[in-house]
């Protein structure tokens, strides 16, 4: 397989993701889509000799395919003047597999994805904890790479980004833009943050939330003037909230809410959704940390955190459910997808019944 040209044909059909998986043709995945491309399925050689031409395009050894090792491992790579990629490789049935997540040279356009303005003023904010939330592949890598070219453009400072693998490259703006990639440059999340304490920065991108270590240091971070942002796979403020704060234990529980209560500046949920006309539009979410916002994660009440949203549309939040609601009045998004995607299913279908659609 010519994997280069291949994955130069991906880039221009603009495919997300790439799939080498025994028993299927080579499949891609285009503007939420699926496309099986002609020809007979993979065989398990088939997807061991893909396996191995990723791992040489990224410069690495394969020697962990001929160590029969049982985890997968992911990492990333770019193709001079065609893109870059992360691609994961595991197994799967006995056999390996391989997906590629295409990422084109060059950042993304706000415009192009429909990023909020209201999401990419956060890049203005001083301190504090900022969260993106979603499912996998709902585009918060993007959505944040958008945020930091925000404030490349547009303020000065130290901006340090800790990612698993890299996606976007930055160049140096008005910001010093330091980007350091797990395991590669830096074992752990949790390793990476505590140094980057010690980098003087004004600014930091923390991949994932991944464990209680990690969002401890992180919200500790917030803590000391330093403005955070982070991700977690949650879908709406609320579910985020408890999220965190159930991964202590009930001994830490209270003292994690006084301090999410402090730091905690806003909330970005985001899903793809499904248009009518075949392909996806994001849905989000935006949360505003308000003195009632942060008095209900104070008292336990998360529960009311939604109704606090809906009521401050003046601030630019929204809800899930009032984004999905705006896409079926727009005729942009079916009825019954928009259910499938809402946060109390039972409200959205009243409210959509009460206004005929």
């Amino acid at each position: 397989m010519d994997l280069t040209g291949f994955l130069k044909e991906m880039v221009d059909e603009r495919a997300s993701d790439v799939f080498f998986i025994a028993g299927l043709p080579v499949t891609y995945r285009a503007g939420g889509r699926q496309v099986r491309l002609g020809g007979e399925p993979l065989m398990p050689a088939d997807t061991e000799a893909a396996a191995r031409a990723i791992f040489s395009a990224a410069g690495l050894r394969d020697d962990w395919i001929d160590a029969q090792d049982n985890h997968d491992v992911d990492f990333s790579f770019a193709l001079p003047g065609v893109g870059r990629f992360r691609a994961n490789v595991f197994r799967q049935r006995g056999s390996l597999a391989a997906v590629v997540r295409v990422i084109p040279f060059g950042l993304p356009d706000p415009k192009e994805f429909g990023i909020p303005e209201e999401v990419l003023r956060t890049a203005e904010l001083q301190k504090g904890l900022v969260l993106v939330t979603g499912p996998a592949g709902a585009g918060k890598s993007t959505t944040l790479a958008c945020i930091v070219d925000r404030m490349n453009h547009g303020r000065s400072g130290h901006v340090i980004t800790m990612e698993d693998p890299i996606e976007f490259v930055h160049r140096h703006g008005t910001c010093i833009v330091t980007q350091r990639e797990v395991p590669t440059d830096v074992a752990t999340y949790d390793e990476a943050l505590r140094s980057a304490m010690r980098e003087a920065p004004d600014v930091i991108l923390l991949g994932e939330m991944r464990d209680v270590e990690t969002i401890s240091t992180a919200v500790t971070a917030a803590e000391t003037a330093q403005l955070i942002f982070s991700t977690l796979h949650t879908t709406g403020a609320a579910g985020t909230v408890d999220r965190i704060v159930d991964a202590f234990p009930a001994s830490q529980q209270r003292q994690i809410r006084l301090q999410l209560a402090m730091v905690l500046q806003a909330i970005v949920s985001q899903q793809l959704v499904p248009t009518v006309d075949g392909g996806v539009t994001p849905a989000w979410e935006i949360m505003v940390s308000t003195p009632a916002i942060r008095n209900l994660i104070r008292e336990e009440k998360t529960h009311q955190i939604d109704s606090a949203i809906a009521a401050r549309g003046d601030l630019g939040m929204r809800t899930m459910d009032q984004s999905l609601f705006a896409l079926v009045e727009s005729g942009r998004v079916a009825r019954d997808v928009a259910l499938q995607y809402a946060v109390h299913q039972e409200a959205l279908e009243r409210r959509l019944t009460a206004a005929g659609l």
